[in-house]
């Protein structure tokens, strides 16, 4: 009997010890299952943030190398910089996750929308391609339209609903606010094009000005030199031919002989570009000076 009694106590503590542990490990599963329900709310709450929403605000009116704004292309994958020109003109230069470096994606015409910035009623303009020194054939890293002109010159904000990138489509937007920076040099072409850019001459770029220039890329040139983009010249001060921002004698460079100033070492990038490429670009360098 008693036999009888302590096999049947052992029984019941031994069940009692499987629904107490079985109870504690449910008891983490629930904890698990919750915390895992907390991340998927989070996740979701994410995902359904648009970038214009959450991550452009990280970027807002950041300065990129051609004095510009700096957006972001989808979730930090990609980013371009959008540089607002004196007569409506409007530029698009396609970047990296680094933002310093410069990517060409698929040639197209995008589609833009602009607006007033806080206005309502958006007028529809296109960005085409226009391919840069480097870029594949069929690709392109910069993209230029025209603002509508009763826009031009005002504080405007722009939505492209699609640019494919990589055969991923994405949105992005932003505005044209001005930035105030000072910043350390950027980079502007690849490294990789930066010799044949410079140092072989092409269009109206010559030996004897690459002789002038010190036989050196701008990069080498001017590496370490901080760039400092003052978006408002005064009446009289030389502007930079390519952003139209105030110029600095410590970015010069001699292009068919004759002694231009810049803004940022980018910039002469894209002035030795035309220089090579549409030449007709090119105007005297008095003609690069901040009007009344």
């Amino acid at each position: 009997m008693r036999k009888s009694f302590l096999m049947a106590s052992g029984l019941v503590l031994a069940s009692a010890s499987v629904f107490y542990f079985s109870g504690c490990n449910r008891g983490v599963d629930e904890s698990k299952e919750r915390k895992d329900q907390s991340t998927n709310l989070k996740r979701q709450k994410d995902q359904a943030e648009s970038p214009s929403d959450k991550k452009d605000a990280d970027h807002a009116h950041k300065p990129g190398a051609h004095g510009g704004i700096i957006v972001e292309i989808g979730r930090d994958n990609y980013h371009a910089e959008a540089v607002f020109e004196n007569g409506g003109l409007l530029k698009l230069y396609t970047l990296g996750k680094d933002e310093s470096r410069i990517i060409d994606v698929e040639s197209q015409v995008l589609k833009a929308y602009v607006k007033v910035d806080s206005g309502n009623d958006s007028v529809e303009m296109e960005l085409s391609p226009v391919p840069r020194t480097g870029d594949k054939p069929g690709r392109t890293s910069q993209f230029i339209g025209k603002l509508p002109g009763e826009l031009a010159g005002k504080q405007v904000a722009v939505t492209i609903p699609i640019i494919v990138v990589e055969g991923e489509r994405f949105r992005l937007g932003f505005t044209s606010a001005p930035a105030k920076h000072d910043e350390g040099m950027p980079i502007g072409a690849n490294p990789a094009d930066e010799n044949d850019l410079y140092l072989k001459p092409g269009g109206i770029y010559t030996e004897a000005d690459i002789k002038a220039n010190g036989n050196v890329t701008a990069s080498e040139k001017f590496k370490g030199v901080l760039s400092k983009h003052d978006m408002r010249p005064k009446a009289g001060d030389k502007i930079c031919p390519i952003t139209m921002t105030k110029a600095t004698p410590k970015f010069t460079w001699v292009v068919g002989g004759k002694t231009y100033e810049f803004c940022c070492p980018p910039c002469v990038d894209e002035f030795v570009t035309w220089a090579k490429t549409q030449p007709d670009l090119i105007k005297e360098p008095e003609i690069y000076v901040k009007k009344k």
